[in-house]
């Protein structure tokens, strides 16, 4: 490809959008003209500007086809010419590798950029995960705060056509500056007639047209990607992305997510659902109750309002923990935006959960496996984590779990929550070498679809929980806890709900006498290491005497000792 002339290679990525573009727009409504149809002699005023827009849609689609084909193409030169040669194993591979991975980054933050929309959703998406390097998650997750807002006109446009009426025949007010903009969506604050405050989301024009072009120059490129390097296979990122936003998208299906999830956590004080207003919502348009508030992750909020950041920390682990492991119908993106923290509450404040557009409801046995999972991890038994990791179909990878899930390894003596000894990270190093990128796609690809889902949520509270200063030990001993009250659930969400007061009461008291052992059990281990962390002190202090009253065997025996 190198040796193409540039005029040569910059027609062929243009033939190439080209092609990509007509295809995806020949498999949609943008092409459907005929000799036959009416539009194809003397079209109506209305008609003739339809036509113009379908062609306007077509020209982008070209350009955002164009600029995603020479993005690709130039990242995997890059990485074809940059690693050649090198060996995996050695120091020069791995910093050439994370050269590339910046730079590949940067490239695809500036393609998202530009291109704007479903590219920006897929950024997000991408940067939520776990799975990717770390270069391109660093670079990716400013894209959550990159949303250009759409024009008014349009978005009135939209309002209208779904809500049947002019606004000043529904609104007393209606905000044209949105107070929030997203790359699908934007959201307004408005006042309804009976002076209630109400939050309208309203869905760009355009989308559903634009998401069957976008979605098929990614399929492509994941596919192209895969035939030159085996060993890189994207198809299922794409095929997992266009599942989600394709469910965010309807904004009905989000109405009763939110419902649903109001309904499980009725009973917590510390978490507030906004109410839909069914009667102004519609698949393009969601009108739910104002609730007022700030990001999750707003330290300097929190200081002024007198918020600990510490128990929004634990609430928010506690909220999702009951997400995953009890009720099994998750929450898949839960970034800073989506969930505001409020000064209001019976505890001094309580969450906001916003956005309930992607979710998943967790397969049963999945969700009891991933219960069973993190009480193996969480106690260190390397032979339970192997018989669960063959259950979720990765058992030739069952050693990397408790690195994934807990940072640290099966066999680690350090404490839980504490980072891992010099040693420990020597031979984790050492270990990871012998990984190729073969390895990694071949362990995404056998994950059961729910995983992922709750890998990237999980990977999301991670950040937040970071943000807020508290420590990881807070979210692994309360996912300890949650997965233990996760056991002793009725088979599913709803025969929980219904179930008697007296039954329900009886669960927790199991799960909480189970996490009481093992909590018992955790205690005895941190002892355990206090002890050795204790001898090998004493050791060194009395090494240090001998040292210090000249040479001796016996000084030379405890350092060959330690």
């Amino acid at each position: 490809m190198m040796k193409i002339p540039a005029k040569a290679k910059a027609s062929l990525v243009l033939l190439t959008a080209a092609g990509l573009t007509f295809q995806a727009a020949s498999a949609s409504d943008l092409l459907p003209l005929s000799r036959h149809s009416p539009l194809a002699s003397s079209p109506p005023p209305t008609a003739t500007a339809d036509l113009a827009g379908k062609v306007g849609a077509l020209i982008d689609g070209v350009s955002r086809s164009s600029r995603a084909v020479s993005t690709v193409a130039i990242t995997v030169v890059d990485y074809e010419i940059s690693l050649r040669g090198l060996s995996r194993d050695s120091e020069e591979y791995l910093r050439k590798l994370s050269e590339v991975h910046s730079r590949s980054a940067k490239r695809i933050l500036e393609l998202c950029e530009a291109n704007k929309g479903f590219y920006v959703k897929a950024g997000q998406f991408v940067a939520a995960l776990r799975q990717v390097p770390e270069e391109y998650v660093s670079k990716l997750s400013s894209l959550q705060n990159k949303a250009v807002p759409c024009p008014f006109k349009a978005i009135r446009d939209v309002l209208i056509n779904n809500l049947g009426q002019d606004l000043s025949c529904i609104f007393c007010s209606f905000d044209e500056v949105p107070i929030a903009a997203a790359s699908i969506a934007q959201v307004h604050r408005a006042v309804l007639k009976d002076s209630n405050e109400v939050a309208v989301k309203v869905q760009y024009p355009g989308l559903d047209r634009q998401m069957k072009l976008d979605m098929m120059i990614m399929s492509f490129l994941s596919k192209s990607i895969t035939w030159l390097f085996p060993e890189y296979r994207f198809e299922w990122l794409v095929g997992e992305f266009v599942k989600a936003i394709s469910l965010e998208l309807d904004f009905i299906q989000e109405g009763k997510n939110a419902e649903r999830t109001a309904k499980n956590f009725i009973s917590n004080d510390k978490v507030k659902v906004p109410k839909v207003v069914w009667e102004l919502t519609t698949s393009q348009v969601l009108t739910m109750e104002f609730c007022r508030g700030s990001k999750v992750d707003d330290l300097e909020y929190m200081e002024k309002m007198g918020i600990d950041p510490t128990k929004v920390a634990r609430t928010l682990v506690e909220v999702f923990a009951e997400m995953i492991f009890v009720h099994g119908f998750v929450h898949g993106d839960p970034h800073p935006g989506n969930i505001l923290v409020s000064p209001e509450g019976k505890s001094g404040f309580s969450l906001v959960i916003l956005d309930h557009g992607v979710y998943k409801q967790l397969d049963e046995q999945f969700r009891l496996d991933y219960c069973q999972l993190w009480k193996a991890l969480i106690l260190s038994d390397s032979t339970r984590v192997q018989q669960l990791s063959e259950c979720f179909g990765v058992g030739k990878y069952s050693r990397y779990f408790p690195l994934i899930l807990t940072g640290r390894t099966i066999d680690s003596k350090s404490a839980l929550g504490e980072a891992m000894s010099v040693e420990e990270k020597g031979k984790l190093k050492k270990d990871l070498k012998s990984l190729r990128m073969e390895d990694v796609s071949s362990f995404v690809e056998a994950l059961p679809p729910d995983f992922l889902i709750v890998l990237r949520a999980d990977g999301l509270l991670r950040a937040i929980i970071r943000k807020l200063c508290a420590s990881q030990r807070l979210r692994l001993l309360t996912y300890a806890r949650f997965a233990l009250y996760g056991l002793f659930q009725e088979p599913t969400t709803q025969s929980a709900l219904s179930g008697s007061a007296a039954a329900v009461l009886f669960s927790k008291l199991r799960g909480n006498l189970s996490y009481l052992k093992v909590r018992v059990v955790l205690g005895l281990l941190e002892l355990l290491s206090w002890m050795e962390r204790a001898r090998r002190l004493l050791f060194k202090m009395i090494n240090h005497l001998y040292v210090a009253t000249g040479p001796s065997v016996k000084g030379h025996y405890l350092t060959s000792a330690l």
